[in-house]
């Protein structure tokens, strides 16, 4: 039998709001990808504006800068709170349901929010480089005017005396030219893409390539690497020493060459080993990829730093890369129109307003995070900037979100795709982060370090009887570092160091 009744429940659940999930999409994106939102949410929000250049009109500015303090934070600390806020939603439910209540926009709140988002660009003076930075950033701004491979190579064409037939043909092999000088397909394969009517035959196609491998840079249109070497050393003149030597090998010996099987290769040649170490070093003078020089770098193969760090008065301490922080305000003729004209505005301007609000506060809120971590980060692996590789830490993720109260979620956001420049070079966040390997004194040592120990253990071995792994793994014992050989390789080849049958020389 079925009867109705009634049953109260009391559960708990956490939902996002729109600002806390605007929040956390930002905090992941890298900068380059920051950029790419910003542009399309500048597009859609009409009261949002990038400010560009020096604007000191005090018509824009804020009466009151936004503070970005690096500390420890205290529970009670709103930074602390806001980030928690995020920390808890990390793997919540997300839920768009939230509306905008009008609530949101009473006068007083209206006119104080106002003045102290109007700009985003009112960080204190800890957020910012210093003027010896400012040619950095300026570099970093500049677009690219290297000429394509392509270009100059159709540039050399044009002065050559070439009927147009044979420039078209020219102009047809150049388009099947790779990025580094390598033509893509045979001219079998291109001559049997070519219509019949043009009766095109193999030997004008042969041609036109010796055509092209006479241009600049030398060694251009080769087919594989072994032709690209040897059209580099036929330009080299006669009397070259050991030039014969070296086209033999280059012709014949090459495997043999890249195995390092010297012994094999005197026999073979019938010569001493002078002569086989000079014809090595011609073969090595010799570029692999002529074309590599002329490539056309996207803005995705360019790193833009988040935080720059420098020396004190003897501490280390992280910046904020000012070139990077986009500088966000309210534009000031909708303000005023929604400030004068509150209730018939309309729910658009209002809500736009609202997201523009949002906005402004995340981006300060993402950068102010970036910066946080990035000085509790250094301030454990205050060595490595001292000393290098040698003397990282382990450190793992839930050391940095414990001491800042933040979840371990939030540290890999912030840490993936966020770059430091240092005086060591420019490195990801992430690589400061890493396993250890437990020592014989009961202490730990970091991965990191031991690939950099690996590192110097090979630079400092003979040449002529480079270390194996094995090797390799007794010496770190010596130092108190015990470590698998299988673990050795595994460190060796993630560093792109060959084995020691590889790493042989004369």
């Amino acid at each position: 039998m079925m009867k109705q009744g009634l049953q109260l429940k009391v559960s708990q659940n956490l939902a996002l709001t729109p600002q806390l999930q605007q929040s956390i999409r930002l905090l992941q994106l890298s900068t380059l990808e920051l950029n790419q939102e910003l542009e399309i949410i500048l597009q859609e929000n009409p009261l949002l504006e990038l400010v560009e250049g020096d604007d000191d009109s005090e018509e824009y500015t804020a009466t009151d800068a936004t503070k970005v303090e690096v500390k420890n934070d205290k529970p009670d600390d709103p930074q602390t709170n806001h980030d928690a806020e995020i920390d808890a939603s990390a793997n919540a439910e997300t839920s768009t349901d939230t509306p905008i209540s009008d609530d949101d926009f009473k006068q007083n709140d209206f006119d104080e929010d106002y003045q102290e988002y109007g700009s985003a660009s009112n960080w204190d003076e800890g957020s910012k480089q210093n003027d010896d930075d400012d040619d950095h950033s300026q570099f970093s701004r500049q677009e690219s005017t290297i000429e394509s491979l392509h270009d100059h190579l159709l540039n050399q064409i044009k002065l050559l005396p070439l009927s147009e037939r044979d420039q078209h043909l020219v102009r047809l092999l150049i388009d099947s030219i790779d990025e580094n000088g390598y033509l893509e397909s045979s001219l079998e394969v291109i001559l049997a893409s070519l219509p019949e009517e043009l009766e095109i035959d193999l030997l004008e196609l042969e041609t036109a390539l010796k055509h092209i491998q006479n241009l600049d840079p030398v060694g251009i249109g080769a087919t594989n690497l072994q032709e690209c070497i040897l059209l580099q050393l036929n330009a080299l003149p006669n009397d070259t020493p050991d030039l014969t030597v070296a086209k033999t090998i280059v012709k014949e010996h090459l495997q043999v060459l890249a195995n390092k099987d010297f012994n094999k290769l005197r026999k073979l040649l019938n010569c001493n080993e002078e002569h086989l170490k000079n014809a090595q070093a011609l073969i090595q003078l010799q570029n692999p990829r002529p074309g590599a020089r002329f490539a056309q770098f996207s803005p995705d193969h360019f790193i833009q730093h988040e935080v720059v760090v420098k020396k004190n008065k003897g501490i280390w301490v992280a910046t904020l890369n000012d070139g990077v922080m986009p500088r966000l305000r309210i534009n000031q003729m909708y303000a005023d129109i929604l400030k004068r004209n509150r209730e018939n505005s309309g729910q658009y301007l209002q809500s736009q307003m609202q997201e523009a609000r949002w906005m402004i506060k995340n981006i300060q809120q993402r950068f102010s995070t970036i910066l946080r971590v990035s000085q509790a980060i250094i301030d454990r692996q205050r060595d490595f900037f001292e000393h290098g590789e040698i003397a990282m830490r382990p450190l793992v993720l839930r050391e940095i979100a414990d001491e800042l109260g933040l979840h371990e979620s939030t540290i890999s956001r912030v840490t993936t795709h966020k770059y430091m420049l240092t005086p060591r070079g420019i490195f990801e966040l992430k690589y400061f982060f890493g396993s250890h390997v437990s020592t014989d004194s009961g202490g730990e040592c970091s991965a990191t370090a031991i690939r950099a120990l690996i590192k110097q253990l090979i630079a400092e071995e003979n040449t002529k009887k480079p270390l194996s792994d094995h090797q390799i793994t007794e010496l770190l014992a010596k130092q108190g570092i015990v470590v698998a050989r299988r673990t050795i390789a595994k460190y060796r080849e993630s560093l792109n160091i060959p084995p020691a049958n590889l790493r042989k020389s004369l």
